[in-house]
């Protein structure tokens, strides 16, 4: 599979929600960080948000829920538009059965892993899924006023290594995505060890045309995968 680039809107003009969309109508999805200050420190946004953001662009929505009680609140983002939804397992009650639920309400379903939750105890989980998640910063911690701006966390290279060879050993068509200081410097490591789907906050937003930069960043994804040895023998 091409490598997907999906910028984060965390790192946009909240003010200017809809023209920051439609300045990334080029990139692969959307993604949306909803943060609830309970599973994580930070409060970002809601399901009324992800609404206006569907009918705003075209671009399909890829919301990440940081929050507490996913199993209640997953659903209602499938509902306000998203097209994938991602719950964190360490807040699932239920995780067979919330991706279940996200996949029979029209959505892809993702799970995801805080940098120190291992994914080796949820391998037999990984066919119910469309997507899984590695975050590569601590999820909604800050150095910085505002948020994101996290430096991205090498260590866990291995740990995208480990689950793309899981992927390969069950035959799963199994997106691999990766979170937190992904940037010009850092992508092609992510593709080397396995991720396809990237998402980009300030190395996109912050740039001065970032639709050239989801191009760019697209390039240097596409261009690490020919050459690793993962995609080499899928």
């Amino acid at each position: 599979m091409a490598a997907q680039i999906n910028p984060s809107i965390l790192s946009a003009d909240f003010a200017r929600l809809a023209d920051e969309a439609k300045a990334v109508e080029g990139a692969d999805w959307l993604h949306v960080d909803v943060m609830d200050n309970h599973f994580v420190p930070n409060l970002t946004l809601g399901v009324p948000i992800v609404e206006s953001l569907a009918r705003a662009t075209d671009t399909p929505l890829d919301c990440h829920l940081m929050i507490e009680a996913p199993d209640r609140w997953a659903p209602q983002y499938v509902e306000a538009g998203a097209g994938s939804v991602t719950f964190h397992v360490e807040a699932a009650t239920a995780p067979v059965r919330l991706a279940r639920e996200i996949r029979a309400k029209g959505a892809r379903a993702s799970m995801a892993l805080r940098p120190a939750t291992p994914i080796e105890p949820y391998e037999d989980l990984l066919p119910e899924l469309d997507m899984l998640l590695i975050m590569t910063v601590e999820p909604g911690m800050t150095v910085e006023p505002g948020f994101g701006g996290q430096a991205f966390l090498d260590i866990m290279l291995p740990k995208i290594r480990r689950t793309r060879e899981l992927i390969k050993k069950h035959g799963l068509e199994l997106w691999l995505q990766v979170d937190g200081g992904v940037s010009a410097s850092t992508i092609e490591q992510c593709a080397d060890a396995g991720a396809d789907v990237f998402v980009a906050g300030s190395a996109v937003y912050g740039a001065s045309d970032p639709a050239e930069a989801v191009r760019a960043l697209r390039t240097q994804a596409d261009s690490a995968t020919a050459k690793a040895s993962w995609a080499c023998d899928h």
